[in-house]
């Protein structure tokens, strides 16, 4: 079994990421939107208010990837709903029969 790689994130990313949710948005949210554990944005959130968040210079993630994040998880959210909708309309046409 292979081990999987620790991401490592930019100063840049994590106050991105916290600034969604000051901004209003959920954790939860938030976390979906960037592909992100919920636990590792409320350790992010935690770190701000303490002042010591910080970022590595090592494997940035670029605002490009950051996009295809967001994209990728808005995708899978709209693939889900269609799949519902279809189950949705499907159950509702047998039912009229």
């Amino acid at each position: 079994m292979e081990k999987s790689k620790r991401a490592r994130y930019t100063q840049e990313f994590k106050q991105e990421a916290v600034r969604l949710v000051e901004s209003g948005q959920s954790i939860a949210a938030a976390a979906r939107s960037l592909e992100l554990v919920e636990q590792t944005l409320y350790n992010w959130i935690k770190a701000q208010r303490q002042g010591k968040l910080l970022g590595s210079p090592e494997n940035p993630v670029s605002a490009e990837q950051m996009e295809i994040s967001r994209l990728r998880a808005e995708l899978a959210r709209v693939k889900m709903e269609r799949d519902i909708l279809g189950k949705a309309t499907a159950y509702f046409a047998k039912e009229q029969k």
